[in-house]
């Protein structure tokens, strides 16, 4: 499913930021790998899932037997089968769902080789096991594209093109984002679905806070303030179709078929509650422009589940990650320089290593151009160089020009909140 992929990627991401475990990284860069191989469209958009079964059966397209894996490692597959814990009766139905049990670290120190030969050694088997698997008669793929999911997908690349740096992350990306904005955008209204050149009619709040935030971490990935000012224009228009004057949102825009019943799910699922999204678009719209309106929106909706949430926090998540947002201080940070220039970029690296929770970048060029965020006005260059400002609120700490300046001001905000 293309929305697991997308959430597990920036857990993952997130981790490594946090301890900077070589494994984590590398779920990130193969999952993402995978969607761009497996799931993308020419067009730009991401496919929904593709099917657990082949050939009636399920999962045959991604087991193995033993016997086959010995057949193609031939003398690594003592290694592999040690990393793999692989046996002759298997681990799922008698054949084998690969699973490494040990880390890279671990495995070189068992093996006495270097972190980097395992990698290469592992790199290795798994091209000649792709190479066999591609023989076999592929599962069928959900072409159909979703607004929502992708939404979720384009934070995932954005998200880990920022901390990576990775150019070609955040060219899928914007790729993505170009293919929503131009296929699933039409008439003032989002749309949520698109197969093969055809939009359907419907839309739900889900639709617009999903593509919200991957807009606004796309934003902060390559600095194109045309990301910005389409997310602004979304949250007006999600405004405008899904607010309930009671508080929150409705899952259905105002304009469509009329029900018994208009829906208003608050609950988390395997996707995250539009409620909730709809919640953390409007709070990091504010930290960025500030639009004292939308929070209070924002902080409105929250009291719908003030109740709920503490009692099954799981059923809540998202919800309970922009109440933390929304009570918390998010740390918004203004960097103006020309992005060409190395200091600039200096100060840009203090934020890809290192997880800040509940943060917002704005960086720009100065003066900072029409439609830019609101929390680059007004901050002047210091001495005529790439400067920094980290604010809490409408309190700024000093700004400054050196990245270990940065670093400092921000480290008492890592892992806060």
């Amino acid at each position: 499913m293309l929305y697991d992929n997308a959430q597990l990627v920036r857990v993952y991401l997130h981790a490594w930021q946090i301890n900077h475990e070589p494994i984590f990284r590398r779920v990130v860069e193969e999952t993402l790998e995978f969607i761009r191989r497996e799931m993308l469209d020419q067009q730009g958009g991401f496919y929904s899932s593709l099917d657990a079964d082949s050939e009636g059966k399920e999962g045959k397209f991604y087991v193995w037997s033993l016997d086959e894996i010995r057949h193609i490692l031939g003398d690594d597959s003592p290694f592999f089968e040690k990393v793999y814990h692989a046996s002759e009766g298997g681990n799922w139905e008698g054949k084998l769902v690969l699973q490494q049990s040990v880390n890279d670290t671990t495995l070189a120190s068992l093996n006495g080789m270097s972190r980097d030969q395992v990698v290469d050694r592992l790199n290795n088997c798994h091209a000649r096991l792709y190479k066999e698997r591609n023989k076999r008669i592929r599962p069928g793929t959900d072409d159909k594209i979703l607004t929502g999911w992708n939404g979720l997908m384009l934070s995932a690349y954005a998200d880990a093109g920022r901390v990576f740096n990775n150019a070609s992350y955040l060219e899928i990306a914007g790729c993505n984002a170009d293919f929503l904005l131009n296929c699933l955008h039409t008439g003032g209204k989002l749309r949520r679905t698109w197969r093969r050149g055809q939009s359907g009619l419907e839309v739900f709040l889900e639709d617009y806070a999903g593509l919200i935030l991957g807009l606004l971490e796309l934003y902060q990935g390559d600095l194109n303030p045309r990301w910005f000012r389409e997310a602004r224009q979304l949250a007006e228009e999600m405004l405008t179709h899904f607010s309930d004057p009671e508080g929150g949102f409705f899952d259905t825009p105002h304009d469509a078929e009329a029900l018994l019943t208009r829906p208003k799910d608050l609950q988390d699922n395997a996707t995250p509650s539009g409620n909730a999204l709809a919640v953390e678009a409007l709070i990091r719209l504010d930290a960025l422009n500030v639009v004292p309106e939308w929070r209070h929106i924002a902080e409105k909706a929250l009291g719908m589940v003030a109740d709920l949430a503490p009692n099954y926090p799981t059923a809540f998540g998202r919800w309970l990650s922009a109440a933390n947002l929304a009570l918390g201080k998010v740390n918004q940070i203004a960097i103006l320089g020309e992005l060409s220039d190395e200091r600039t970029q200096a100060l840009i690296n203090v934020l890809r290593d290192i997880y800040y929770p509940n943060m917002v970048v704005a960086i720009s060029s100065h003066p900072p151009p029409a439609g830019a965020p609101a929390l680059l006005n007004g901050r002047p260059m210091l001495n005529n160089q790439p400067t920094a400002y980290v604010c809490q609120g409408s309190v700024c700490t000093q700004p400054v020009t050196q990245p270990e300046e940065l670093a400092r001001q921000l480290t008492p905000n890592k892992g806060r909140n």
